[in-house]
């Protein structure tokens, strides 16, 4: 029994050790992308490749960094201004899996004419980001990054309970006497 114990402990320890070191990597590693001077040029660093390395189970650390505010030294042709840490984790996270820019912005663009010639196709979307909120947009992504998993039994099933759910707190509300009315 001990033993078990000690092995559970032990794991425990040892998951959360590691997640923390993959956040610490990739903020080191966004850290020395941040250095680059052109946003075009973001994914050909040798850190960015291996954020992109990395895969999806990277996205939902990437996410925590949406939020980071702190200026880079990344100057983006196409807004005209140098980007945030949190907006190059945006761009990166896009890189490895493209985001569905319609449903996370509210904004569907199928030209992208405005710069042409930038890979980072997120980077058009941006100002939109700004203009939803950023903490809204994480959340959003984060609920996408959650949703896009499922299966179609498993989406159904959910949608389901939500109607349930809706239907139920209507009949409370039509039980629920109206107000004094005069």
């Amino acid at each position: 029994m001990k033993k078990i114990r000690l092995i559970i402990i032990i794991s425990i320890l040892n998951l959360n050790f590691g997640f923390s070191q993959t956040k610490s990597e990739i903020d080191l590693l966004l850290n020395g992308i941040s250095e680059t001077e052109n946003s075009k040029e973001i994914t050909k660093t040798k850190q960015a490749k291996k954020i992109i390395a990395f895969g999806e189970n990277s996205l939902k650390t990437l996410s925590d960094f949406f939020t980071n505010s702190s200026l880079t030294k990344i100057k983006s042709e196409c807004q005209k201004r140098n980007l945030t840490k949190g907006e190059l984790a945006i761009i990166v996270a896009d890189r490895i899996e493209n985001m569905p820019y319609f449903q996370l912005t509210g904004i569907q663009n199928c030209l992208l004419e405005f710069c042409e010639g930038n890979p980072n196709l997120i980077e058009y979307y941006l100002p939109s980001i700004k203009d939803l909120g950023i903490e809204k947009f994480k959340k959003k992504y984060v609920e996408w990054l959650f949703w896009r998993k499922l299966s179609k039994r498993e989406k159904r099933k959910i949608e389901r309970n939500k109607k349930r759910e809706y239907k139920r707190k209507m009949k409370e509300l039509e039980k629920k006497p109206a107000g004094n009315t005069v």
